[in-house]
């Protein structure tokens, strides 16, 4: 049934947070400091693994080949502009902010953080935009069963860390995933191998700061780079690409 994939993975980010709360209060402080360390490189990691999967191509002597260059600089500059004018990174912060008031957390100085920080690195990729297509035009929900399993590991160490803010990321991971399900049979044309190559890109690329945010919290303002990703696809048809 299309929809199952984003409900399975929404109950395994809640589930996973759940268990890194009752785990977190647990662990000494120099152990959640070395635990976000291994986080922040893990998911710098994954990050980096995407970006050279879409980059690097083997040419039939064996040589390597780079590609992407243009449309990482396109993506990113008019997405970050689009960003920046929007300030959708302050969207996400006052999200997190209501949220806090509603869940009576004003004492946790880490709520916003952690639930920004943890939204984008489980709502941002391909595997979330391909995975929601599959389930919404095939009803096949594998991608996502497979997201669910990682970001509840993901979250789980998050939770532990940063709070149960990070809990809450489940809300634009249902939002998103629920409506690109929703609209995968019309959106299906869209989405070409070469744009779904381009989301990949430069959804590492915005998993990479990410992850560089979560060692040194704010360094940069990630949720104003989303639009790059409609640039990304926008990009794919282009008579030059």
């Amino acid at each position: 049934m299309p929809g199952m994939g984003t409900a399975v993975n929404v109950a395994a980010i809640v589930a996973g947070g759940l268990a890194g709360l009752a785990f977190g209060s647990l662990l000494k402080e120099n152990i959640q400091r070395s635990l976000m360390t291994v986080l922040s490189v893990s998911t710098i990691y994954i990050a980096v693994q995407g970006i050279l999967g879409q980059m690097l191509a083997v040419n039939p002597d064996g040589t390597l080949e780079t590609k992407g260059h243009m449309v990482l600089l396109f993506s990113l500059v008019l997405g970050t502009m689009v960003g920046e004018i929007l300030n959708i990174d302050q969207m996400f912060t006052d999200l997190g902010i209501f949220l806090k008031v509603k869940t009576h957390s004003t004492g946790d100085a880490r709520f916003v953080d952690a639930f920004v920080s943890a939204s984008l690195t489980v709502a941002v990729g391909a595997m979330a935009i391909m995975g929601s297509i599959q389930d919404g035009i095939f009803g096949d929900p594998s991608i996502l069963y497979v997201k669910a399993m990682l970001d509840m590991i993901i979250i789980m160490i998050m939770a532990s860390i940063m709070g149960k803010g990070a809990v809450f990321s489940a809300i634009p991971v249902g939002v998103l995933q629920g409506c690109m399900t929703l609209f995968a049979q019309l959106l299906s044309p869209v989405f070409t191998a070469a744009a779904l190559d381009n989301i990949s890109l430069i959804g590492s690329v915005l998993i990479l700061l990410v992850g560089i945010n979560i060692a040194r919290p704010g360094t940069v303002k990630v949720a104003n780079m989303l639009p790059s990703l409609i640039f990304a696809i926008l990009w794919a048809y282009m008579p030059w690409a």
